[in-house]
């Protein structure tokens, strides 16, 4: 595209030559927020993603599971020193657990 470059009328701004209703905007308030535009991506879970969801709203609203009894009372037997630690039912209940994970 060439313009004549003598004082006369400016050559036409790209935005008004494709597009008649940009240039009606053009003169229109900025100072506020632009929208923005909607995203077009799609997003589907697979079912093992549905059921990990399913799962973790099930195990957030349950109760946790835990005898706050028992919580307390450990607590206060670490606290006044008197919590003893039998290291042979330790050693048994983790030789119990491998056993559990190797079946």
């Amino acid at each position: 595209m060439t313009s004549k470059i003598d004082g006369g009328v400016p050559p036409p701004r790209p935005a008004e030559l494709g597009n008649p209703a940009a240039a009606a905007r053009s003169g229109e308030d900025r100072s506020q927020p632009v929208a923005a535009a909607t995203p077009a991506d799609n997003m589907r879970l697979t079912g093992e993603a549905a059921g990990l969801q399913a799962l973790e709203r099930e195990l957030g609203a349950a109760p946790a599971g835990l005898d706050q009894a028992r919580v307390d009372e450990i607590k206060g037997a670490i606290a006044d020193g008197s919590y003893r630690v039998d290291a042979q039912e330790i050693a048994t209940r983790m030789l119990a657990f491998e056993n559990d994970l190797t079946r």
